[in-house]
């Protein structure tokens, strides 16, 4: 059985990378990756789509363990690494985050087959192959369990490494007034609901829910500390909008400045499209 996002591979590029919303956005988020990871680094990319992200991370040194549901995303990442020139830095893997086994369990089909296995020095857990993972855009807004993601995670990354996650967050304000003026009440506050299915494409359907940076906090607590949180489509529109940013890019311009001003001090924090959170796993869970 193919997966929801199976139907927008061949799209997710031209409908959201390539636009300007999409660069813009997407270079908020490399630019906290620059910050947090460095050159050899081995960087465990989940829900990795098209490769956008994997790739610009093995352009500047780390290797990288690209991970997805969907094999036409995995697909299209392939081809763009190839293209890029650091298709030896980055290993794919077909996996569904949703089947992710429980306690004691590994992430599978990942470790057995990597070549980076040996942990550096002086970290003092063996069992641990990563220096830090990525989930970008929504990939955790998919997962009915994140605190087994959390635990999982726990055993793949070494103490001290780093998790960042971009995340839907259940209050867009831009969202909520364009609904609202259009008389859809229950669309304007459906991140508010305990879980929604969405449309992916044309008639694929996802299971969706909208954690609040708190509640995303506490389900990682036991293993993972959040170290920074900052908003994402605060000032901007949700991504569905973007037909706004291509025919008044000055305008969106000017928001955008003011959005890179103020997307790390409350409540912009929170209050965007999506959020960014950084989370260091601690040395002792």
């Amino acid at each position: 059985m193919s997966a929801p996002f199976d139907t927008v591979a061949d799209v997710y590029d031209a409908q959201f990378t390539d636009r300007r919303l999409g660069r813009w956005l997407r270079a908020a988020v490399w630019e906290c990756l620059a910050d947090w990871f460095r050159p050899g680094d081995r960087v465990l990319d989940l829900g990795c789509g098209t490769g956008e992200d994997a790739v610009w991370l093995a352009r500047r040194g780390s290797v990288v363990t690209a991970v997805d549901a969907s094999s036409a995303m995995l697909e299209a990442a392939r081809r763009k690494a190839e293209a890029a020139g650091v298709a030896d830095r980055i290993e794919f893997v077909l996996m569904d985050l949703n089947r992710v086994p429980g306690t004691d369990a590994r992430l599978p089909d990942v470790g057995a087959r990597l070549q980076y296995r040996t942990p550096k020095p002086g970290f003092g857990h063996p069992t641990a192959m990563f220096d830090g993972a990525l989930a970008d855009f929504g990939v955790l807004n998919c997962l009915r369990d994140r605190r087994r993601l959390a635990e999982v995670l726990a055993r793949e990354i070494r103490p001290g490494g780093t998790f960042i996650a971009v995340v839907m967050g259940p209050f867009c304000l831009w969202e909520i007034a364009w609904h609202l003026l259009r008389g859809r009440w229950r669309t304007a506050f459906r991140r508010l609901r305990n879980g929604t299915p969405a449309r992916i494409g044309e008639g694929a359907v996802a299971w969706v829910e909208y954690p609040s940076p708190r509640r995303l906090g506490a389900e990682f607590a036991p293993y993972f500390r959040p170290v920074r949180t900052m908003g994402l489509g605060v000032f901007l529109p949700p991504t569905y909008l973007d037909s706004w940013v291509e025919r008044w890019p000055r305008f969106f311009a000017y928001l955008e400045r003011w959005e890179r001003r103020f997307r790390r001090f409350p409540p912009w924090t929170w209050l965007g499209d999506h959020y960014l959170m950084v989370f260091r796993r601690r040395e002792e869970p």
